[in-house]
This record gives C-alpha cells, structure tokens and sequence, in this order.
C-alpha cells in the first residue's frame, strides 16, 4: 500500500463512496463535506499539486475537469450550478498531497469563499 490517502483509494486500497470512475480518474464523496454535495475528483496518476503539473500533463488536467463536469451531471447540479476548487498548498487549504478538484453544490455559494 502506497502512503498516499487518495492513490490508495483510486487503487481501491482504501474505502471510499465512489461517484464516478474511469481508467483516468476517480470521484468520491469528501468525508467532510462542506455543502450537501461535496464529492473529489482525483488522477489515478499521482501527481503532488497543480503547481507540479506541466505541458505533459495537460492531457490529466482536462480528464480532471471533464469528470468534475460529468460528477456535477449525475448528481444533479448542472441546473442550479455548483463550484470547482483546486486548492494548491497548506495555505490554501491542500491536506492530501494528490492533485484533486472538490465538486460542490446543493446550496447557494457565497462569494469570495473563506
């Protein structure tokens, strides 16, 4: 097992609800969720941060994205609208050292956010 809390969830190591999986990504439900639908979209590839990302890692970047977009679809937020955050770093918020985009909706967003 690997010490990376979400390469070890995308290999199915370590439980998780999963919301959507492909060859390329992972999504599952944030165990503190900050609105009713707060769900993580993680590579399957690791990599630290989007700070560590670069043009070879563009193809990642857009299967990233593309699944938050498919993750807000199935659960329904497409309508109403809902938030993408990619935090970078312990300042801003970074617990896990693995790339990931936090989906949530289900309520308003208040702007700028905390």
């Amino acid at each position: 097992m690997t010490t990376c809390l979400f390469c070890n969830i995308a290999s199915k190591a370590t439980p998780a609800q999963i919301v959507l999986e492909n060859e390329h990504v992972a999504a599952f439900r944030d165990i503190r969720p900050m609105a009713p639908v707060h769900v993580l979209v993680v590579p399957k590839a690791h990599l630290p941060g989007i700070h560590d990302a670069g043009p070879g890692d563009a193809e990642v970047l857009g299967r990233l994205l593309l699944a938050a977009r498919d993750v807000a679809e199935r659960l329904d937020l497409a309508t109403g609208g809902y938030r993408l955050v990619i935090n970078q770093g312990p300042d801003a918020g970074q617990s896990v050292a693995h790339l990931h985009c936090h989906v949530i909706g289900g309520r308003t967003m208040a702007w700028p956010p905390g």
